[in-house]
């Protein structure tokens, strides 16, 4: 089984990621943040960054596709901290449209993909954190990443607007929308309950 947690940037993903992992027992595969040589430099000037930054996360996660197939055909369950899809359709899309990416690159960056994911196999659950703006720059400004102190509100806005764009036109499997506004699963148990509850009745009809 493998659960694609996606949503925009300070939904609180990788949180949920670790908590049903630990749920569930399974592995979960995280974005590679810490280690990401262009995020600082992409944040401190796009249009320079923009096309390095989303080819070292389309490799990145190519690579946890690959790894996930493996824990799979091992019968083993996963979680993944987004997915290669919002690579293309949300992060790379925005940045074209918003002129930080050349078309070009953009172009360059889409035959890629298109040969990337014809070996890629949709999750069993996209489980989408839908979060509005507020409850972004809350998160954002709790966790206090040096990289993410110059995200422009504009950037988030637009980020949104694309998700809502792909989910709503989202055919590749089960799809869950889980509003995380008013929700608190790190303090609240039964907020986290609520979660598990809505996947169990999603994947296996448990209520």
């Amino acid at each position: 089984m493998h659960i694609a947690i996606v949503g925009n940037i300070g939904a609180g993903k990788t949180t949920l990621a670790n908590k049903l992992a630990h749920h569930f027992n399974w592995e979960v595969f995280l974005e590679d943040v810490d280690h990401n040589p262009y995020l600082k430099d992409f944040y401190d000037d796009m249009p320079r960054w923009a096309f390095h930054l989303q080819v070292y996360f389309l490799n990145s996660r190519f690579r946890q596709v690959q790894r996930i197939k493996e824990l799979q055909r091992a019968g083993k369950g996963v979680i993944q901290d987004r997915t290669i899809y919002e690579d293309a359709h949300i992060f790379a899309a925005n940045l074209h449209e918003s002129r930080l990416m050349t078309e070009r690159d953009y172009q360059n960056y889409c035959n890629l993909f298109e040969s990337m994911i014809s070996m890629v196999d949709a999750p069993d659950l996209l489980l989408y954190l839908k979060a509005d703006l507020p409850k972004l720059i809350q998160q954002i400004e709790k966790r206090n990443r040096d990289y993410e102190n110059n995200i422009k509100i504009e950037y988030l806005k637009n980020l949104n607007e694309h998700y809502e764009k792909w989910i709503s036109g989202y055919k590749n499997g089960k799809l869950l929308v889980i509003d995380v506004n008013n929700l608190d699963y790190v303090h609240n148990p039964e907020d986290l309950g609520i979660v598990i509850e809505r996947i169990n009745s999603t994947l296996f009809g448990l209520f």
